[in-house]
């Protein structure tokens, strides 16, 4: 009499996904922690700003108006300013790191070495392996992403009159809402993808991290370009307020032509704007304009061409991961 043994085999689609997302954890515990404190620093500098430094410069503000002959103290205001605008900064451009690392560490060094290809081939499919890649910075980024915004709307707003900018400076714009959340996200995607292709360490850093700068700069010129600006006309177009994004300025002559002349928008009362224009031959004054009733409208398209661009570079990692995977 004989005995058969039979091994069943191993059914991958039932890896569970907790065990999984614990070995991502595991083996990114270094990236998440950096994330982490980078988080808190950045909340940390900015409620310093916001409860001493600008605390501080109110109160040398208030001793000023106490005095008789006043007094001028523009170094802690633009100190408090520098240092607003670096933390913008940071904020905005930290999707460049966010490819780096992606591109690098989360898939072209385990592709580079092997180790992801001998996990497919033992515990885990190839998208599952993707999808958590990608699902746990991502929800990383989400938590931390969300924070910042809403610290850095706060603190931006209470003290509007201590900063040098304006909601339509790309930092700011950025910064107040859901967009530099996409910009983290793509960047994740282009550097997963970027890893995909290249398979290969540091080419994979380089590409993405390119490709996240020259899309940076390219839509941060642009992107005031997805919403239609408003036309304003006369003396509204003369006297515009500095909360206004100033696309184009000039003025009209008899045959309706518009003209690169800007000689009458200096005129304050209305019998020099008057004047100006008669001499001038002017018919008009024009201005195109975003107010800051725009700001939403124009973030929220802006944020739309980004998480496109993520959705694009996600779907292609996951087509040419299966069919690479073959």
């Amino acid at each position: 009499m004989s005995t058969t043994l039979t091994t069943a085999p191993c059914d991958t689609a039932r890896v569970p996904l907790r065990g999984v997302a614990r070995t991502v954890l595991r083996l990114h515990r270094s990236a998440l922690l950096v994330w982490s404190a980078y988080v808190l620093l950045m909340v940390g500098w900015m409620l310093w700003l916001e409860y001493v430094t600008g605390a501080e410069i109110r109160a040398e503000r208030a001793a000023c108006r106490k005095l008789a002959d006043g007094c001028i103290d523009l170094g802690s205001a633009f100190d408090y300013s520098s240092a607003t605008s670096s933390i913008g900064t940071l904020i905005a451009y930290s999707s460049y790191a966010v490819a780096a690392w992606a591109g690098a560490s989360l898939t072209g060094r385990e592709l580079e070495r092997g180790t992801a290809q001998l996990a497919w081939t033992q515990s885990i499919t190839p998208v599952r392996w993707l999808t958590v890649k990608l699902a746990v910075p991502a929800a990383a980024l989400t938590v931390g992403m969300t924070v910042l915004v809403l610290v850095y709307r706060w603190t931006w707003s209470s003290n509007r009159d201590l900063r040098g900018d304006e909601w339509y400076y790309i930092d700011p714009f950025l910064n107040r809402g859901p967009a530099i959340l996409a910009y983290a996200l793509c960047a994740l995607a282009v550097g997963a993808l970027a890893g995909i292709v290249l398979r290969r360490t540091l080419p994979a850093l380089t590409v993405a991290l390119g490709f996240m700068v020259a899309f940076h700069l390219w839509l941060g010129e642009r992107f005031d370009q997805l919403w239609p600006s408003t036309t304003l006309v006369g003396t509204a177009a003369s006297r515009l307020p500095n909360t206004a994004d100033q696309l184009d300025l000039g003025a009209v002559t008899a045959s309706g032509a518009r003209v690169d002349d800007l000689s009458c928008f200096d005129a304050d009362a209305d019998i020099d704007y008057a004047r100006c224009m008669s001499e001038k031959g002017f018919t008009d004054l024009y201005a195109e304009v975003h107010p800051a009733s725009h700001f939403w409208p124009l973030h929220l398209m802006t944020t739309g061409v980004v998480l496109a661009v993520a959705a694009l570079a996600t779907i292609a990692a996951f087509w040419l991961l299966r069919r690479r995977a073959r």
